[in-house]
């Protein structure tokens, strides 16, 4: 019996280590910020399976990536399936207003 590899833990900076130079240039890419505001639209976890972006799978687990680093969403793992969500609370605290006006922002 083939034994499944475990993956590998979904790693986010703490609070004080966001930067808005961080959260900015995530932002700045239209898949990103399309993805951002999916979970600002929900209000609640989505698994990557369930984000309607015109990418393939492999590049939306990228685009995650991307934002889970710069401390802009929050992933964690259940089985084969990852969840994410917006830290709205951490940024509204470190940046106010900063997300507010990114979402309201023409698309």
């Amino acid at each position: 019996m083939a034994k499944t590899a475990a993956l590998p833990p979904l790693v986010h900076p703490e609070r004080d280590e966001i930067t808005v130079e961080g959260v900015l240039r995530a932002l700045a890419d239209p898949v990103r910020l399309a993805i951002v505001r999916q979970l600002a639209a929900a209000d609640h976890e989505i698994a990557c399976g369930g984000l309607t972006v015109p990418v393939t799978k492999s590049t939306i687990t990228h685009h995650l990536s991307i934002l889970r680093q710069a401390g802009v969403v929050a992933g964690r793992q259940e089985g084969t399936t990852r969840f994410n969500s917006l830290r709205r609370n951490d940024l509204n605290a470190l940046f106010p207003g900063l997300l507010d006006g990114v979402l309201a922002a023409p698309r």
